[in-house]
C-alpha cells in the first residue's frame, strides 16, 4: 500500500533522529513508495560541502539504478532544499520533491542561500512538483534537538 507524504515523511524524520544532524533524504518510487534510498547529510564527517542528504540521495539512487534519470522517482527532504541541491533534483529529474522544515526555519540554526526550492523550479526546464512544507513541527524539531541555535 503507498504511503501518503506524510506516513513517508514521518519515516524520514525518525531516521534522521537517529542522525548527527536535522539533514536527512530519501527517494521512493512515486507510483509505489517504495523506498530506493535513504542517507543523512555528511558534510562534517566527509569533510565536503556538496555531501549534502539530498545531493547524496540523488548521486546513490542513480548509481544504484545506474541512470541519469530519477524520473518516476520523488525526494522527501527534512529541509527545503539548498539551491545547489534543487539543482541536481531538477537535474535528475525527480518527478517530485517534498520537503519539512523551511530554508526560514534552517536559517535560525545554520548559515543559508536563499533561492528558494519552488523559484528555482520555476526559473527551469524541468517539470518537478515542489510540495512543502510536509510536517515542518516534527522536521523543525530536528533542528532544536540536533542543532541547538
Amino acid at each position: 500500500m503507498k504511503q501518503t507524504d506524510e506516513e513517508q515523511m514521518s519515516g524520514l524524520v525518525a531516521f534522521a533522529s537517529q542522525q548527527t544532524n536535522p539533514f536527512g533524504a530519501r527517494i521512493v518510487r512515486t507510483a509505489t513508495g517504495e523506498v530506493l534510498i535513504e542517507v543523512a547529510n555528511r558534510v562534517s564527517e566527509d569533510i565536503d560541502p556538496s555531501a549534502h542528504a539530498e545531493l547524496r540521495a540523488v548521486r546513490l539512487a542513480c548509481q544504484k539504478l545506474e541512470s541519469l534519470s530519477l524520473a518516476g522517482y520523488t525526494l522527501y527532504t527534512t529541509c527545503e532544499p539548498c539551491p545547489m541541491c534543487m539543482a541536481s533534483a531538477l537535474w535528475a529529474r525527480l518527478d517530485r520533491v517534498v520537503y519539512g522544515a523551511t530554508i526560514d526555519d534552517a536559517a535560525k540554526h545554520c548559515s543559508q542561500i536563499y533561492v528558494f526550492a519552488q523559484e528555482l523550479t520555476q526559473r527551469s526546464d524541468f517539470t518537478t512538483v515542489v510540495h512543502g512544507p510536509c510536517l515542518r513541527p516534527e522536521c523543525y524539531a530536528l533542528f532544536t534537538r540536533l542543532m541547538p541555535a
